[in-house]
């Protein structure tokens, strides 16, 4: 019998799918709070840091198991690089839906709400291809497209704060609205960064 020098070890992808399910729920959860009446607001935000305690959770365990494993399926750097990417991506949507609750902004530009969109989009193709690092197949065409919808979200980031700043008079709501649509673009970008890094490892194992 041959000696594997790396063997495969399917439950760190399993605890990195994991972590992609609790950002398809975050996210799910982030869509609901934006088009919630303001009093219903408060209980999604708490259930929303509870998905980003739970994923957490997750990444404690997945570094756990980093350290506690002799010789890992992939370089131990790029696991924990892409826990904490997942990770990142997690808190700033948590960041936002405290930003939104805490602001009490009673509606946000139309815009925002297609930050959202994009964000929950990013979300479901992220837990679509964190499976397939197993065999590192047929993930071009996500980093591809979460490219495209970074780009997208970036255009309608500028048009919103080009927006905010030419219709809106209120110096308070101007800031508020500002510091809320930059959280959601920060979550766009940690996906970008996160799907790079995949895009780096694929490369790198191929």
């Amino acid at each position: 019998m041959g000696f594997r020098l790396t063997p495969k070890d399917n439950q760190f992808f399993e605890i990195l799918a994991e972590a992609a399910q609790h950002l398809v729920r975050g996210a799910e959860l982030l869509v609901q709070l934006l088009n919630a009446d303001m009093r219903d607001r408060e209980a999604l935000a708490a259930k929303l840091h509870k998905v980003e305690n739970d994923a957490d959770s997750c990444t404690h365990r997945f570094y756990q198991k980093i350290n506690a494993t002799f010789v890992t399926p992939l370089d131990r750097d790029d696991l924990s690089l892409l826990a904490g990417s997942l990770d990142d991506c997690m808190d700033y949507m948590d960041e936002a839906g405290d930003l939104i609750v805490l602001y009490q902004i009673g509606s946000l530009p139309e815009r925002a709400i297609e930050q959202v969109r994009v964000l929950q989009r990013c979300a479901e193709l992220t837990a679509e291809a964190m499976p397939r690092l197993r065999s590192m197949e047929s993930l071009r065409d996500y980093w591809v497209e979460i490219n495209r919808l970074e780009n997208e979200a970036d255009r309608a980031y500028r048009r919103l704060l080009a927006d905010l700043f030419d219709q809106e008079d209120d110096a308070k709501r101007i800031i508020k609205i500002k510091d809320i649509i930059t959280a959601l673009e920060k979550g766009v970008d940690g996906f970008e960064r996160l799907a790079n890094v995949v895009e780096a490892l694929a490369i790198k194992e191929s």
